[in-house]
């Protein structure tokens, strides 16, 4: 108990010293909170580069190793997307690194960088839900247009010989799904990644402000 009671004082005192800090003071100890928080960013955006790099690479395997003219096309085409894709967070991360570097107010730093961050999320939410019916749509044509039968495909097919009805109505009920899921996975993902940063970052450029 007695250690729980130090451990509440001290988070007491912690939350109230800035009370007696200075103007100045403040806006040293806010800036360095806010640096704090861009290495968290730099930290998320180093996550995508490196998950990018191995998907790709995961991709481009099977686009040439598989037998299926089809599978070859899906892949690669997509191995060929992460390339500028990858590009645009080894840009963000070089423009997040800036901020450090940079000669403007800091106050004018995190602006511009909460507003790139605020656009690419933006972007990347929607690109992300625009590939969903492309993927569909584009795996459909490559599998009606395959010559080579795919062994597993037809075997599922002749096991439980699925009318034109119930293939259509699994077709809709796998695409509703699918959006559903990386709808919500999506919002979740860019939330935790970058969301809950970018207001943080936000609430320190509002407190700078006050403290000029």
């Amino acid at each position: 108990m007695e250690l729980d009671d130090f451990k509440n004082r001290l988070n007491q005192k912690l939350e109230t010293n800035h009370l007696h800090l200075s103007e100045r003071d403040l806006s040293v100890l806010l800036s360095k909170k806010a640096y704090s928080v861009i290495g968290k960013i730099k930290r998320s955006l180093w996550i995508e580069i490196i998950s990018c790099i191995l998907i790709a690479g995961i991709f481009a395997y099977i686009g040439i190793s598989s037998k299926y003219r089809a599978v070859n096309i899906y892949f690669i085409s997509f191995t060929i997307i992460f390339i500028p894709f990858t590009l645009v967070f080894v840009y963000l991360l070089k423009k997040t690194n800036e901020v450090n570097q940079s000669n403007l107010p800091i106050i004018n730093n995190l602006q511009s960088l909460v507003k790139l961050l605020d656009e690419f999320i933006k972007r990347y939410f929607q690109f992300t839900m625009a590939l969903i019916p492309i993927c569909f749509v584009f795996s459909f044509i490559l599998g009606y247009t395959e010559k080579k039968p795919i062994i597993e495909l037809d075997q599922l097919i002749y096991k439980y010989k699925p009318s034109s009805g119930i293939a259509v109505s699994i077709l809709i009920a796998y695409f509703g799904g699918l959006t559903f899921c990386t709808y919500y996975f999506t919002k979740w993902y860019l939330k935790k990644l970058y969301g809950n940063y970018i207001i943080e970052l936000k609430n320190y450029i509002t407190e700078l402000k006050d403290a000029a």
